[in-house]
This record gives structure tokens, sequence and C-alpha cells, in this order.
């Protein structure tokens, strides 16, 4: 899979949020935010996966 640049504009208080946070995991703030971009994706993915065994199995 490649890359593509996705670009975006926060207000400063957000960023510097955000840097708080990718520095005390020791990351940079790409990779804080890839990284937390793929959690929700991954979470969301999981969630609807237990919606749909639940569903099958008829669990209320």
């Amino acid at each position: 899979m490649g890359s593509t640049v996705l670009s975006l504009r926060v207000d400063g208080e957000l960023l510097d949020r955000v840097r708080q946070h990718a520095a005390r995991r020791g990351m940079s703030v790409q990779d804080y935010v890839v990284r937390t971009l793929v959690r929700e994706d991954f979470d969301e993915r999981f969630s609807a996966a237990v919606d749909e065994t639940e569903k099958f199995y008829g669990v209320p």
C-alpha cells in the first residue's frame, strides 16, 4: 500500500495538546496522529464484527 499526503488545519491549542500526547509516547506528531486514526478504524471494525456475531448467534 502506498502513502498519500493528508493536510489538516488545526488551531494552536489543539496542536499543542497533540504534541504533548505524542511526546509522552516518544512519537512524532505525524506518527501519533496516524496511530490514533488506525486505532479508531480498528475499534470501529471490531465493534461492527461483534455486532454481526451477536446477530448471528442471537445474543440479546
